[in-house]
């Protein structure tokens, strides 16, 4: 079915700019079979192909996806929710909305900029817990090695430790409930800070 309805938005893109199956063969290095194949539904263009058909049409590829994708407000907000992982264990935060990301790609609107707001907040935010325990412990063995003993002085102030790590913790929590509720009311979806990855 999906094929079918993406058959007929390529089609239907050809002839409103005016091209024969030929000459958009031509304009986009594709074979006329693959055309061919594509406006009969018997195949779905991906990757290069999607690209150069897009450039050919003077579309984008989201343009000539988009009517195969459908919305589905409730699993966008399980995927947001799903990264709540992070309580459990900081890297089940990424690999539980990769999952269901990878499972769903390219069939939901709007699902591949909310999954890679997501994993590059959660991939930024999991860096920062590992970079601050391994600071927090290499400060503890290092005032250790100069001191020579373990005294409570040498330890540090457990309460600002714990209390760094519940900020972090409780930012996560707040990012991932106000994305959750921006993606009910079907507002953009927007983690900060986060570093670029994905």
């Amino acid at each position: 079915m999906e094929n079918l309805i993406l058959a007929k938005r390529v089609k239907e893109l050809r002839n409103r700019r005016g091209l024969s199956q030929e000459l958009l063969a031509e304009n986009s290095g594709l074979g006329i079979r693959t055309i061919q194949r594509i406006e009969n539904g018997e195949t779905e263009p991906r990757g290069d192909t999607l690209r150069r058909l897009a450039n050919a049409l003077d579309s984008s590829p989201d343009e000539i996806i988009d009517w195969t994708i459908t919305e589905d407000k409730g699993f966008l907000m399980a995927l947001n929710l799903s990264s709540l992982g992070f309580i459990l264990f900081p890297l089940l935060g990424i690999l539980i909305p990769l999952i269901l990301w990878i499972s769903k790609k390219g069939k939901i609107k709007h699902l591949n900029h909310i999954s890679k707001e997501i994993l590059n907040f959660q991939i930024s935010w999991t860096i920062i817990v590992i970079v601050t325990y391994i600071y927090f412990i290499g400060s503890m063995y290092y005032r250790i090695s100069q001191a020579g003993d373990i005294s409570p002085a040498i330890l540090g102030n457990p309460v600002i430790k714990l209390s760094f790590f519940g900020f972090l913790y409780s930012y996560n929590f707040i990012q991932i409930v106000i994305n959750t509720i921006n993606i009910d009311k079907e507002k953009k979806v927007k983690y900060f800070p986060k570093l670029t990855i994905i």
